[in-house]
């Protein structure tokens, strides 16, 4: 059965950003597989660190429980996702253990560091997939399967210095979009964070909010998902668009990509 892999920075960014995608291809027979790099340990005014990761940690277990993905468990803090050694090899640890056809991450270019970089990191663990010289924390052995490689778009749709970022596909998301809001619900301690930090009325409405921003976008759908593609080189043989091939007409291509 072929996989897919979300591989972000926190405990509900897959929710706000991927978990519909996921979901579609859920529909069709695929793994799914829910890896957040740090632990959320630093999303509470109320809470300790200590406390606040545990809180969101089994957050996270239940939203993936919630979309049928196998959760894997963060390694690290917030604002400790830093291009490392150590880091990169858990990650890969993580891809090796999925052995997935799509890897689901964050846009290279977002408001923070965190999203960032978790970025970098998954696109090198997916490329050092196969290579037996590198090794693993904990050991696994190297995987021979073709990557298609997505980064889904920045929160806000626009990159750090305010420039829109517009995606090269739109998913269709309509019919899961319930589920993905039920998803993001499962994360109950967020509301208050992004409130007091972010000024945001509701995590909820802001996610639905960029859902449908991106439909408006697609020119054809109420809810969506936006992607843009990964270079091929080391990833797959063939420049595979495996979401387009395998979601067919809930997929639209944008004819004004990239955005000038």
């Amino acid at each position: 059965m072929p996989a897919a892999l979300a591989i972000a920075a926190h405990p509900d960014d897959i929710e706000f950003l991927m978990a519909g995608t996921l979901l579609l291809l859920r529909r069709r027979g695929w793994d799914l597989h829910y890896f957040n790099i740090a632990n959320g340990n630093l999303g509470s005014m109320r809470w300790d660190a200590r406390k606040t990761a545990r809180v969101r940690r089994e957050e996270a277990r239940a939203a993936a429980h919630q979309l049928g993905a196998q959760w894997h468990a963060p390694i690290c803090n917030d604002l400790e996702i830093f291009y490392s050694d150590r880091l990169l090899r858990r990650v890969c640890a993580v891809v090796r253990k999925a052995a997935p056809t799509i890897v689901l991450t964050h846009s290279p270019e977002d408001y923070m560091e965190d999203h960032m970089i978790a970025s970098r990191l998954a696109v090198t663990a997916a490329f050092a997939r196969g290579m037996p010289n590198f090794k693993t924390v904990p050991g696994r052995k190297p995987v021979d399967c073709e990557v298609a490689l997505y980064h889904g778009m920045p929160h806000g749709l626009r990159d750090q210095l305010r420039q829109r970022i517009g995606p090269e596909l739109f998913v269709n998301t309509e019919e899961v979009h319930a589920r993905k809001r039920e998803a993001l619900a499962a994360h109950r301690s967020q509301k208050a964070w992004l409130d007091a930090t972010q000024g945001l009325d509701s995590y909820l409405q802001v996610m639905d909010e960029m859902s449908l921003e991106l439909g408006r976008w697609s020119g054809q759908f109420k809810h969506a998902e936006g992607w843009r593609r990964h270079l091929h080189y080391g990833f797959s043989e063939r420049d595979d668009d495996r979401i387009s091939e395998v979601l067919g007409h809930l997929v639209v291509k944008n004819e004004n990509y990239p955005l000038a």
